[in-house]
């Protein structure tokens, strides 16, 4: 079977059996397969012994391990995209989960229609290559200042190190780099990075850009982003 016809693969990861069942059979109805975990003791032998999935969906209040260690587990492993569940609705909250590395975020109780929206939202994103390119080509690195930027492999070096990013922060650092003079929005990087016109999650866009920044530090390029106040964000002019 090729990669297109591949059913997803989710690994949701929720004690309460009632709304793991219902996320299941919701996500699975339209196509995909789901793997339930009802603990994080259980999610963490999932992903440690290897088995592939190309999305998970996390609760954050689980026995034996937390949904917060969960999600720094697989984001050691994996670049897969994480969609957390949470009673949480704080800010705070839905910040501290987008620094470990959670791509998006739903309070609970939640819409289904909004859940599917969103799974395939990220699944988008995690599947989309570089704009008229294949995923066999090798491209060049494309240059900013100290920055190097191989958009087939999705890796960024600065000053010669490899800095580690997140799916959403690669894509970010992508949408700057392909428009070096364009002064962004929040809104507009919001839809160019996630591609979909949902009301713009502005406190997710300074995290992400929060976070770039600090992977930066050491490597005298942290200040290549710029801030545009009351507006966005855009690329520094360097020499």
């Amino acid at each position: 079977m090729s990669e297109r016809e591949r059913k997803p693969r989710a690994l949701v990861v929720e004690d309460d059996s009632s709304i793991s069942d219902v996320v299941c059979s919701t996500l699975e109805g339209t196509g995909m397969l789901c793997t339930p975990a009802y603990s994080g003791t259980e999610a963490r032998m999932l992903i440690e012994r290897g088995d592939t999935f190309d999305l998970a969906v996390c609760d954050l209040m689980l026995p034996g391990m937390p949904g917060e260690e969960i999600v720094s587990l697989i984001r050691e492993e994996s670049e897969m995209p994480i969609l957390v569940t949470s009673a949480k609705a704080q800010v705070v909250d839905r910040v501290a989960l987008l620094r470990m590395g959670a791509d998006d975020y739903l309070v609970k109780p939640f819409d289904l229609d909004e859940l599917v929206a969103r799974v395939e939202a990220l699944l988008r994103r995690s599947k989309r290559p570089a704009d008229g390119i294949s995923d066999s080509e090798d491209l060049p690195a494309s240059i900013y200042g100290k920055w190097a930027l191989y958009e087939d492999s999705r890796k960024l070096e600065a000053a010669g190190k490899p800095i580690r990013l997140t799916r959403t922060e690669f894509d970010i650092v992508v949408a700057l780099m392909r428009h070096p003079r364009k002064v962004f929005t929040k809104r507009e990087l919001y839809r160019e990075v996630w591609r979909e016109d949902a009301a713009v999650e502005e406190k997710a866009v300074n995290t992400h850009i929060s976070n770039i920044r600090a992977k930066l530090k050491g490597t005298g390029t942290e200040s290549y982003i710029e801030t545009v106040w009351g507006i966005g964000f855009k690329l520094a002019e360097i020499e």
